[in-house]
């Protein structure tokens, strides 16, 4: 199946979702290290978070931390601060877990929509969400809960793959898709989760419409950030804050 071919998966969702990563993990971080940049751009958006210090005393919340490379790219940029990470999948958790780990850093297995039947609860800091809004069934619930865990100030970045508009960038990764990405993780057994992922891209709010969503959600200081490279307008860093006086300005 081509997803230029007209063919039309059904989105994974929910559990099914969380079961086809269960089954990429162990492949997982291979087929990311093919994409160039991907870790640096990871950590391109931890430091549009904007905190101060080097994140020394703050809580971060690493939203859908999958085998953790989000999660790597806040203790790289935020060594001082308290990351609680957080993912539905069993197996990708298993993965970042049994990575090594500065002592402020740990992991909880919890879906986006229910942290607080997880124990995960805030005051946080920031929340960083990755990858995270195109595979959930609800973003604006998420966004709410987001909204609640956070300070008065308090700042979210989430790093997504969210297109610009235009035909081209589409083209662009839909070609990725078709002449790498599902070739090699069909061979690997997770074809439907990459043709999800294709599709998710595909379906999902542009940069802009995803930057409108946010600000529905009472979030203030909305702004679209491009990243580099050949996913210039294809992946973009959406920074906000929730409204009130709390954490510093740290730009």
């Amino acid at each position: 199946m081509h997803p230029d071919r007209g063919d039309h998966p059904t989105l994974l969702r929910d559990e099914d979702l969380a079961t086809a990563f269960d089954h990429a993990a162990r492949s997982y971080d291979t087929l990311v290290a093919a994409n160039p940049g991907y870790h640096a751009h990871l950590r391109r958006s931890a430091r549009r978070l904007g905190l101060s210090d080097h994140g020394g005393g703050l809580r971060v919340l690493d939203l859908g931390c999958g085998t953790g490379a989000s999660t790597a790219a806040l203790a790289e940029v935020l060594p001082g601060a308290e990351i609680v990470a957080v993912d539905a999948s069993a197996g990708m958790l298993e993965r970042a877990a049994a990575k090594p780990w500065p002592p402020g850093v740990r992991f909880v297995r919890s879906s986006a929509e229910r942290l607080t039947d997880a124990g995960v609860r805030g005051p946080f800091d920031a929340v960083f969400a990755a990858y995270l809004f195109r595979n959930v069934g609800d973003p604006d619930a998420v966004l709410a809960a987001v909204r609640e865990v956070l300070v008065p100030g308090g700042r979210l970045a989430v790093h997504e793959y969210t297109l610009s508009g235009r035909a081209v960038d589409r083209a662009v990764w839909t070609g990725v898709c078709r002449g790498l990405v599902l070739p090699v993780a069909t061979l690997l057994g997770d074809g439907d989760l990459y043709r999800h992922l294709w599709r998710s891209v595909v379906e999902f709010d542009t940069a802009g419409d995803f930057a409108a969503r946010v600000r529905s959600a009472g979030f203030t200081d909305v702004r679209v950030l491009p990243l580099p490279g050949w996913q210039t307008g294809i992946t973009h860093t959406v920074v906000a804050r929730r409204p009130g006086t709390g954490v510093e300005d740290g730009r």
